[in-house]
């Protein structure tokens, strides 16, 4: 099953009964992959963003089942000050920070190695080289499999690609970005802190990086597609957004599917791993069953052209 589970509640407003009940669902039906970082979820009153990494760490020494699944995590954007719920202090990309941070995540997910380790946002004021090479550090002693950037510019991926694979180092294999089937304005803005879009530009790079795998989150919207109670975001207040709309609910009731799962089969089909964060049962389930829903080529189609 080609979806990673979003694990931002575990361990807070989900507990870690619900929590192991999820994780087990998800691993029953074949799910292996599972994301989380360092700071979940640090800006809810109180937490200190340790809860998620810990409530997964728990679930796999009480499983003992590390090698069957795929563990995300992420370095960057954890508050150094107790109490913060900004980025105004993140920990950032420095060296000592990635190491510092590495060792961190291993001890609470109770792992000595990261599948997938990632830059979860970007820190400008510290050369690419430092970071790569912090990052190629922990490739070297086993502790990291493979690397990734969430929330980065088209470009400075390229460029940090381009700065590994002239240095020997490996390289970034793996990008994390918000993208869903709704497409928002251009130049929209996002309430969320550090939050980066998917752009034409970087489906174009994609298209031209048969390596790189996009790893897309916030892909229902916080239950937008479905849920009276949580409005469409600003950001895909427009006219494409009701034509969008109307296609993906005739698609959704023709495949007797939910929107919701319409929507992750899209991406699916397009080699998209779709992050889907989940409190309940039933979402999860839901989120499961879109793993076996095919769209043809003529309905692809017809969800492409509508803009």
């Amino acid at each position: 099953m080609n979806i990673a589970l979003g694990t931002i509640p575990f361990g807070t407003t989900v507990g870690l009964r619900d929590t192991f009940a999820l994780l087990d669902r998800f691993h029953e039906a074949g799910g292996t992959m599972i994301d989380t970082a360092d700071n979940y979820p640090f800006w809810v009153e109180g937490r200190s963003g340790d809860e998620s990494e810990l409530a997964i760490g728990a679930w796999l020494a009480a499983r003992r089942n590390r090698d069957q699944v795929f563990i995300s995590t992420k370095v960057g954007a954890r508050p150094t000050v107790p109490g913060d719920t900004t980025l105004d202090s993140a920990e950032g990309l420095s060296a000592a920070a990635v190491a510092k941070a590495a060792q961190g995540s291993m001890q609470r997910l109770g792992t000595d190695y990261i599948d997938v380790y990632w830059s979860h946002i970007e820190d400008r004021s510290v050369p690419l080289e430092e970071t790569l090479g912090a990052f190629n550090e922990l490739v070297r002693q086993g502790k990291v499999r493979n690397i990734g950037a969430s929330n980065i510019a088209t470009w400075r991926l390229d460029r940090a690609r381009n700065i590994s694979t002239a240095r020997g180092w490996k390289p970034y294999t793996y990008l994390q970005l918000r993208h869903t089937y709704l497409r928002p304005r251009p130049l929209a803005k996002l309430p969320e802190m550090g939050h980066r879009l998917v752009t034409d530009e970087t489906l174009d790079y994609l298209a031209a990086e048969p390596d790189v795998t996009l790893w897309a989150y916030n892909t229902l919207m916080f239950g937008a597609y479905t849920r009276p109670d949580r409005p469409i975001p600003g950001a895909y207040d427009h006219p494409g957004t009701t034509r969008r709309l109307t296609v993906l609910h005739e698609v959704a009731k023709e495949l007797g599917a939910t929107p919701n799962q319409v929507v992750l089969a899209w991406l699916l089909a397009d080699g998209i791993v779709p992050i889907v964060g989940v409190s309940t049962m039933a979402q999860l389930d839901e989120a499961i069953g879109a793993a076996d829903l095919k769209l043809d080529a003529e309905l692809r189609a017809r969800l492409d052209a509508a803009s």
